[in-house]
Order: C-alpha cells, then sequence, then structure tokens
C-alpha cells in the first residue's frame, strides 16, 4: 500500500470515527440533560424538547441538508465528499445509538453512567468526546457540517474572523435553548462544554495555539500559490531566500492560515510535493484581511 492510499484511508477512518464519538456524546452526556453547545445538533436538542416525533440527529440532519446546500452553491465542491459523509454518520449514529440506550440517565447503560446530580461532570466528558471527534474530522480535511458551514458563510460576506461566526452563531443556538427552557443553567452547563470542546480541539490540531504561520519552500511553488489563492482564498507572500551551503536563491512562501485551514495545506503539500519543506511556528496574534482586524485591537 503506497503512502498517498495510506493517508486516504487514515482520513476515512478519522470521518468515521469522529462521528461516531460526536454521536456518542450527545447521546451518553448532552442530550440526556439538556445541554445546548452550539451547532444543528445544539438546536436539536432544542427542537426534540418542544416536537419529541424526530430525535435530535434526525433535526440536525434536516438542517445540515439545506446548510450543504447552500454551501455548494457559494463555495463550490470545496467541502468534499468526506463533508457530507460525516454530515450523513453522525445523525444516524446519534439516533441508532438513541434507540439502544434510551434517552433517561437512570435507565442508560443499567443507570451506571447516571450522572443527574453531577451535570458538570457531564458537561466535561461532553465536550472532551465532542472535541475529539470534532478534531479528527478536522484532520481528515473535513468539518462535521452544521453551523461550522453557515459560519463560513458569514465570513465570507462580512469578513470577519471565522472564530468570532461560529461564536455569534453558537451563541444564539444557546439563547434559543435558554428561552425555551427557561433556565439559566443551561446557557452556563452549555458554554462549559463549549469551553471544553473548543480547548480539546484546539490541543489536538495545533498543540493548543490559534493561527499559525508558515514558511514553504518547495519547487513547486506556482501550484501551491494556485491553492492557496484559489481554494483556500488567502494571500501569502514570496520572500527571497538563498541556501547556506549551495547559495542557491529560492524564493520562500510565507503564509498565515487558522487551525482549520492547517489541515488541508498539509494534506496539499503531501500529495504535490512530499520534498516540500515547511516549518509551522504559533502566531501570537494575527491582524489584518481574513483575521481580526487593526480597529478592534484596544491600544493600552
Amino acid at each position: 500500500m503506497d503512502r498517498i492510499m495510506f493517508q486516504k484511508i487514515k482520513h476515512w477512518l478519522y470521518v468515521i470515527a469522529g462521528s461516531v464519538l460526536i454521536a456518542a456524546a450527545f447521546v451518553l452526556f448532552i442530550t440526556p440533560y439538556q445541554i445546548v453547545p452550539g451547532g444543528v445538533y445544539g438546536m436539536g436538542v432544542v427542537l426534540n424538547y418542544l416536537f419529541p416525533v424526530l430525535e435530535v440527529g434526525s433535526y440536525g440532519l434536516l438542517m445540515d441538508i439545506p446548510l450543504l446546500l447552500i454551501s455548494f452553491w457559494i463555495f463550490g465542491g470545496k467541502f468534499g465528499t468526506k463533508t457530507i459523509v460525516a454530515a450523513l454518520v453522525c445523525p444516524t449514529v446519534m439516533d441508532t445509538l438513541t434507540w439502544i440506550v434510551g434517552k433517561d440517565p437512570a435507565t442508560m447503560l443499567g443507570g451506571s453512567i447516571n450522572l443527574t446530580d453531577d451535570v458538570l461532570l457531564a458537561c466535561l466528558f461532553g465536550g472532551v468526546l465532542l472535541g475529539v471527534g470534532m478534531s479528527m474530522i478536522l484532520k481528515s480535511h473535513a468539518t462535521s457540517g452544521g453551523t461550522d458551514i453557515l459560519a463560513m458563510i458569514i465570513t465570507k460576506f462580512t469578513h470577519q474572523p471565522i472564530s468570532r461566526s461560529l461564536m455569534m452563531v453558537d451563541s444564539l443556538v444557546v439563547l434559543f435553548g435558554l428561552i425555551v427552557f427557561g433556565s439559566w443553567k443551561i446557557p452556563l452547563y452549555s458554554l462549559v462544554t463549549i469551553f471544553v470542546a473548543t480547548k480539546v480541539v484546539d490541543f489536538f490540531i495545533e498543540g493548543g495555539s490559534g493561527d499559525k504561520l508558515l514558511f514553504i519552500l518547495s519547487e513547486k511553488k506556482e501550484q501551491i500559490k494556485e491553492y492557496i489563492i484559489n481554494d483556500m482564498e488567502r494571500g501569502g507572500t514570496f520572500i527571497k531566500a538563498a541556501g547556506m551551503y549551495s547559495n542557491a536563491e529560492r524564493e520562500m512562501i510565507f503564509l498565515v492560515v487558522t487551525r482549520r485551514e492547517l489541515p488541508a495545506i498539509q494534506d496539499f503539500l503531501r500529495k504535490t510535493d512530499p520534498r516540500a519543506f515547511m516549518v509551522v511556528v504559533n502566531a501570537h496574534e494575527t491582524l489584518g484581511e481574513g483575521f481580526a482586524i487593526f480597529s478592534e485591537k484596544k491600544m493600552l
């Protein structure tokens, strides 16, 4: 089995395993305690409470389908087959697992994980499982669909950071949960789950940091340039460089990406030029188009 085929198989296993973990997080630790961690499945938790005719996964799928269609219209085939598979596998596993174990914490798995008296622990376990699942899907150069797509649409037309768009969308979902459930505990517990899941994703994707500085040396710099500009819709800079040993002049690509974009450029380099040289550096702060803007930076 060649290296490229191995990478493809690994990515598909990541998509399936990640989708199963997200489903397990909701069925075992999130839905039974009416926690609303944003996203289409968080909205599904609220809708299932209002209209229990459908399970959480089914509501998530019904919202995912139009979002995916809209994304194909706006972004073309950017998300690819793996995103579609994740959007289908996750709700299917979620509803199947719900049918098997039930929704009552007192009877679920014989009551062995009944956390009714310790919902904070459910938030923590749910957040960890959710974060690991999301990380595996992101590492496969895909998304789980849902509000990720909606946030990317908002970012495309408002030019604000993707993290801020996600926060806006998920906050509206949590606010909806607050109104429906009528308890301040819901958003507080939900924020714990969102925080834990985000930190887990940061840790698995990039070791816990924010944006990344990339320095790339490759013989196929024009192909990389086209990918960055046309597919990633980002800009970069060519920096004149020379080898210490050979004194040969070369052009080095300087690029800043978000944590969600890092697996994509790594995957492209792996396929396009396995001999390329890339250095990844943590960015303490990134200001400019496509990231936080200078006018929002508070001067001390």
